[in-house]
């Protein structure tokens, strides 16, 4: 399951190369989050990834071309862990 948000990390740091100002750091935040997740010791609940998958919609509706594909395959990625993450 940790690969999922290596992936999505991988393409929202791709998104950050192509983003407009006004969302290159929300994108910048959720990677680094992310990064932390892969590397550390914690995995994210439902509710912080509820929020991160909303800081990506959010994002999606403001970025374009390049950006909003590779936010999008970032959202669908997330999305796909958070179904296999068990509530608590």
């Amino acid at each position: 399951m940790v690969q999922e948000l290596k992936d999505a990390r991988d393409d929202l740091e791709q998104a950050t190369k192509t983003a407009e100002d006004d969302v290159r750091e929300d994108i910048r935040e959720t990677a680094d989050s992310f990064r932390d997740y892969t590397v550390g010791d914690h995995e994210p609940d439902h509710a912080i990834l509820d929020q991160h998958l909303n800081t990506l919609r959010q994002v999606r509706e403001r970025a374009s071309g390049d950006t909003k594909d590779k936010v999008e395959s970032a959202l669908e990625t997330t999305e796909s862990y958070r179904e296999e993450v068990d509530q608590a």
